[in-house]
This record gives structure tokens, C-alpha cells and sequence, in this order.
């Protein structure tokens, strides 16, 4: 009985919601929630298409910039 307790608990892996009063529309929204929060669906967009190591490098470097110039906005304004 142990056996079959470790293999369910096994296939348990990774994110679920439990349905509660066959409510779908809440466990839905929960789900949602979860793998936003995980950023799974973030990831999945980008390894959509191939990206060289150049094209990486350069996405990085122009969102640095971006995040300092919007830092020195805020800085700036107060």
C-alpha cells in the first residue's frame, strides 16, 4: 500500500489547484494566478524561437538602459 501512495504522491509534481463545490471558475483563476506568479508563461514566449547569443546580449543591454533611464526619471521628478 506504501507503494502506491509514493507513486501518487509522485505525479503530484509541479503546480496544481484542487476543485472545491465544483467550482471551476475559482481553481481557473487560482491556476492562472500560480503560473503568472511563476512566470511560466514568461518562459515559454521566450524560448518560443531560437535567439543567438548576440541578440540575448543585446535585448540585456538595451533593457539596462531602459530600467536606468526610468530610474533617473524617478530620481529626477522627486
Amino acid at each position: 500500500m506504501a507503494k502506491f501512495t509514493k507513486k501518487r504522491n509522485e505525479e503530484l509534481r509541479g503546480l496544481h489547484v484542487e476543485v472545491y463545490n465544483n467550482d471551476i471558475t475559482k481553481a481557473l483563476r487560482r491556476f492562472k494566478k500560480m503560473i503568472a506568479e511563476d512566470g511560466i508563461l514568461q518562459e515559454l514566449r521566450k524560448r518560443e524561437f531560437y535567439e543567438s547569443r548576440g541578440t540575448k546580449r543585446r535585448k540585456e543591454k538595451e533593457a539596462a538602459i531602459r530600467r536606468y533611464k526610468r530610474q533617473r526619471l524617478k530620481n529626477d521628478s522627486m
